[in-house]
């Protein structure tokens, strides 16, 4: 194939290319730990589009090796939050992480039940005219059953200034699935049983 920008810009990025800064992260609180699902839409900063992986099997016969798909994994996700001075988000993230194992009781609220601290995420990318309310999503991902397993340090510096803290979030979840946007449903494969 020779080099053509015409032909580059003809089949290459026909729709200008995805932004990186046009997303929105959708945060839900479990009850254990209130938070203002709002606000977190305004103060995550950065992110990342779910990954997941399925991984290789291999199996030897006779001195050679093949492989066989596996099952998926999915990777822990985080975000990283822009702190303000009432540490609201801070704090209820903290107040999650506590929920779930009592800094010096080592207890979880109520029985325990893994259902008491997971909820649902959903992580949103928008074209360029958006985003709208709730329109202008191009692409998003719903996270299930997450929860966070890590709140990062606050990096605190007399030569930060003219910054904002901010702190990292690790969740692990069950899975992610995509979701349908204005754009149609995505992944239309039926599974046939065999």
């Amino acid at each position: 194939m020779a080099f053509n920008i015409d032909k580059f810009r003809a089949q290459g990025l026909i729709f200008g290319g995805a932004r990186p800064t046009l997303f929105r992260v959708k945060m839900e609180f479990p009850g254990v730990a209130p938070g203002d699902r709002e606000r977190a839409s305004y103060l995550i900063r950065s992110t990342s589009l779910p990954a997941s992986t399925v991984s290789a099997v291999p199996v030897p016969y006779f001195g050679r090796t093949i492989k066989v798909p596996g099952d998926r994994t999915f990777e822990d996700w985080s975000i990283t939050v822009m702190n303000d001075e009432d540490f609201g988000l801070r704090d209820s993230f903290e107040s999650w992480l506590n929920a779930i194992n009592a800094h010096a009781s080592n207890r979880s609220v109520g029985d325990g039940s893994p259902d008491l601290f997971k909820v649902d995420l959903t992580v949103e990318q928008f074209g360029k005219s958006g985003p709208g309310d709730d329109s202008g999503v191009i692409r998003a991902y719903k996270l299930n059953g997450a929860f966070p397993t890590s709140v990062g340090a606050i990096s605190l510096d007399w030569d930060s200034t003219n910054t904002i803290e901010s702190f990292d979030v690790t969740f692990s979840y069950d899975y992610w699935e995509p979701v349908a946007t204005e754009n149609g449903s995505i992944y239309n494969v039926e599974l046939n049983p065999v």
